[in-house]
């Protein structure tokens, strides 16, 4: 297993032999680490076996990097969740907001600040992918934000302690073991606000957008997000540049500062975060008995040598949703108990990436779908995680989480048969453009017959593998296509994969949704322009989704742009492929606004009740993904 880093500068043949060379595990998110902080001495104590020798580490140490960008990769709206939510978040799309401007003549690019050039990250750093048995182990957090855990292995286990002396204590598989939060205090962040986000390759656009908004008189820089590394020989760089105000504030002011941007401009933002300070804490371990047998700085790490895993109480899930609540789960791999940034405790499972599937497929899509339904989905689920090495939770201790914001993950418990088989016929496999490069393999649950372009959902260049098309079983014929949107949308039988499937939602297909003048007025108020008297949505794709929305009110008028960012202001809208028209009574005055439009997300990549639909009509897994991502094929990444 070969895992390095290298700088973008670095010439092929050099990284090939470096790929050759190097058996050190590669560090993920390329962003400045820093070093551990001195911690106090650890101690283990009580009736347990304590040991002091060398032992394999269930994860490795150290300290989370920067920040959580929040806004990066796109990701999955999916159909084994209860809520559909979109994996982009609220970032402004790639454009400027003028969107049309062209650089000066003779404007060299925009010097990048790159992450690559501050140094490879320590062994003792949380934010890597470990290698082992010949895959990458993965960060996952469970839950954070807890005053206590408890937890049992499943088998054998060894627990090491944090602190400058490293204690190991052994204990026998079903003990029941309880850490508790002790002095901790929270991390001190520092915020800027993240305008858009852009390709690596998309220089001109971003010196577009750099231009752009130094003429309305902001100041702005550039920074580059995620990582370049290697598995196998295969080179993945999941890299773009971000296009940040350069005013470093609180997060409370840069939160100030983001609503006074959409008053001003319409534009939609995020917030990249940094550590100034970390969070700091003593972990306090106790057995059954209430017994404390031992004392961590900042983190305790738990592995089970024969891999049985471990069972964790009352874990945490759907934080901010309807569906909140608290669930025993049981997880292989390993654990790791840390500070999460308000100084309590997070519990993280490092677990091999083909197991995270394991638990994590059966969250996506239904188990029951046609087993090449499932396997087209676990590839896209493997090229999804890797494209958010470095992307997520940058001031958090942990690559992703197990909540929709990354991917949907329970564990052992959420299992399915049919979905476990899926992934095991697909160990290791990954989808690769014609060029090598592994495709950014992105998924929605209903594209509504025609999918979408990545550069109208999320700006950016254009990617050859994410290019919107029919999907339709069999020829278009007389059917009418999305750029006559009206009779699209009112077509009853157009022969679309997602509405022939036996999984088919009609309601997320078709669907309309109103709301009362009174609701919008409410819902857009902090826009500015008062009560709102227009709606328009245009800048339209091929399959008709919306990335520009004019309001118009009797204050002023204003856009927003980003097809999320629309769906968001109607308290998520099912996708943008939507018309809108304005209701009135019969004296004329305006009383509610209706949307009529089709498919359930952002309609980029593979629609995953379209691919149900063309396993049930005979297709092969590859077959699907190479209809999905434009010849795109499958071949293993390790």
């Amino acid at each position: 297993m070969t895992a390095w880093r290298c700088d973008s500068t670095v010439s092929p043949p050099v990284r090939h032999a470096v790929t050759q060379l190097l058996a050190a595990v590669l560090l993920s998110a390329c962003v400045a680490s820093k070093p551990a902080a001195d911690s106090p001495r650890a101690s283990a104590t009580g009736p347990a076996v304590v040991s002091s020798s060398e032992a394999t580490p269930a994860a490795q140490d150290g300290e989370a990097g920067a920040t959580d960008a929040d806004a990066s990769a796109p990701g999955p709206e999916t159909l084994g969740t209860p809520s559909a939510s979109s994996g982009a978040t609220g970032s402004a799309p790639a454009t400027a907001p003028d969107g049309h401007e062209a650089p000066s003549p003779g404007t060299e690019s925009p010097p990048l600040e790159d992450p690559l050039a501050q140094g490879i990250p320590t062994p003792g750093d949380l934010k890597r992918l470990d290698f082992r048995g010949g895959e990458p182990r993965v960060p996952v957090r469970l839950m954070e934000g807890r005053n206590e855990v408890t937890f049992s292995p499943r088998g054998r286990m060894r627990l090491r302690f944090g602190g400058p002396d490293e204690k190991m204590l052994d204990a026998a598989a079903g003990t029941r073991w309880t850490v508790r939060v002790t002095q901790g205090s929270p991390a001190v962040l520092s915020a800027r606000v993240q305008l858009a986000e852009f390709r690596m390759a998309d220089r001109a656009g971003l010196q577009v957008a750099l231009e752009s908004w130094r003429k309305k008189g902001l100041a702005v820089r550039a920074q580059v997000l995620g990582s370049v590394y290697g598995i196998a020989g295969k080179v993945i760089d999941n890299r773009r540049t971000l296009l940040l105000l350069d005013e470093v504030l609180t997060p409370e002011a840069a939160g100030h500062k983001q609503a006074e941007l959409l008053r001003s401009h319409g534009v939609q933002t995020t917030l990249f975060e940094e550590v100034r300070t970390p969070s700091k804490a003593i972990l306090e371990v106790r057995d059954e008995a209430g017994v404390v047998v031992g004392m961590a700085q900042d983190r305790l790490d738990a592995e089970t040598p024969d891999g049985a895993g471990f069972d964790v109480r009352q874990v945490e899930y759907g934080v901010g949703y309807d569906f909140h609540g608290f669930e025993d789960r049981t997880f292989r791999g390993a654990l790791q108990l840390v500070v999460d940034r308000s100084g309590r405790l997070a519990v993280v499972n490092v677990v091999p990436l083909e197991d995270l599937l394991k638990g994590l497929v059966p969250a996506e899509i239904f188990a029951r779908a046609h087993s090449e339904a499932l396997k087209a989905q676990a590839v896209t689920a493997r090229g999804e995680v890797l494209a958010k090495v470095g992307i997520k939770h940058l001031a958090d201790p942990y690559l992703l989480c197990s909540e929709q914001h990354c991917a949907v993950y329970r564990g052992r418990t959420g299992e399915a048969a049919s979905t476990t088989t899926a992934v095991e016929a697909t160990r290791g496999e990954g989808l690769f453009s014609e060029d090598g490069r592994l495709v950014d393999s992105v998924y929605s649950a209903v594209c509504g017959g025609h999918t979408e372009d990545n550069d109208v959902v999320w700006g950016g260049p254009p990617d050859p593998s994410l290019r919107g098309r029919p999907d339709v079983i069999g020829p278009v014929g007389a059917h009418p296509l999305p750029a006559s949107l009206e009779r699209w949308l009112t077509t009853a039988n157009l022969p679309a994969a997602c509405r022939l499937s036996s999984f088919a939602q009609p309601s997320k297909f078709r669907w309309e949704k109103r709301f009362t003048a009174e609701q919008v007025d409410t819902r857009l108020k902090r826009l500015g322009v008062g009560r709102i008297q227009a709606l328009a949505l245009t800048d339209r794709g091929v399959s008709g989704r919306a990335a520009v929305l004019t309001v118009s009110g009797d204050k002023g008028a204003t856009q927003v742009r980003g097809e999320l960012n629309i769906r968001r202001l109607f308290g998520m809208l099912n996708s943008s492929m939507a018309v809108v028209e304005a209701e009135r009574d019969a004296e004329g005055r305006l009383t509610g606004w209706l949307f009529r439009g089709g498919g359930w997300g952002h309609g980029v990549g593979m629609c995953q009740t379209g691919a149900i639909g063309r396993a049930e009509a005979g297709q092969r897994y590859q077959d699907i993904l190479r209809h999905y991502f434009n010849g795109a094929e499958v071949a293993p990444i390790y």
